[in-house]
């Protein structure tokens, strides 16, 4: 189980790396776009700021640019690179070429027969947009159980994202997802608590420690 930021901004994700639970960033296009800095610039920022894995999603579209690209990104991320792959059938021919040389997540998965199809093409990760799902079909965390049943006994890994309240977190935690990567919004509302919070209040108001 991890739990891993989905940003790049690099103030977030240093903020949210100190917290010592988020254990690596995922990144998107769109996130990308976001950012002032360009491409490689980011990648290796993000690297110094993570031990831990970092997603980064192929933007190529055809089969030998998807692998020219791979290889270029993993130049600069080495062991810490997991590729996101569309999850089509350019996207499943790339993850079988290259998912014993580089980790491999087909992303935006909407259906249990892709996630069967991600299984066999080798893929370490995928990644099931659980907020999103919902809204366009009703019932995420639906569709994270069944892919969690066809991915039992595997070695790919579920990954839940577009996870919106910690709440949803924690119900795609139950439904199987093995990792769950959150925006920064709600990795910081994961530890929050009113009634812990007044009982820490209590403790420090009215109780002692050793140094009374």
């Amino acid at each position: 189980m991890s739990i891993l930021i989905d940003s790049t901004d690099l103030k977030q994700i240093q903020s949210a790396c100190e917290f010592g639970w988020v254990k690596g960033i995922t990144t998107n296009p769109l996130l990308l776009e976001q950012s002032p800095m360009a491409g490689k610039t980011l990648l290796v920022s993000l690297k110094l700021l993570t031990p831990g894995p970092i997603f980064y999603q192929l933007m190529a579209q055809n089969f030998e640019e998807m692998l020219d690209e791979a290889y270029l990104v993993q130049e600069i991320l080495e062991q810490q690179l997991v590729l996101k792959l569309p999850p089509n059938d350019l996207g499943f021919k790339v993850c079988s070429q290259l998912s014993t040389k580089i980790a491999c997540c087909p992303t935006a998965i909407y259906s249990p027969s892709q996630a069967l199809v991600a299984r066999e093409s080798g893929a370490q990760y995928i990644a099931v947009y659980v907020n999103r799902a919902t809204r366009l079909m009703g019932d995420g965390i639906k569709l994270l159980r069944d892919i969690s049943t066809i991915l039992a006994d595997s070695a790919t890994e579920l990954l839940a994202a577009s996870l919106k309240s910690p709440e949803e977190a924690v119900s795609a935690s139950i439904a199987g997802a093995q990792h769950l990567t959150l925006p920064y919004e709600t990795l910081i509302q994961m530890s929050k608590n009113e009634l812990s919070e007044e009982a820490i209040r209590q403790f420090r108001d009215e109780g002692v420690g050793i140094g009374r």
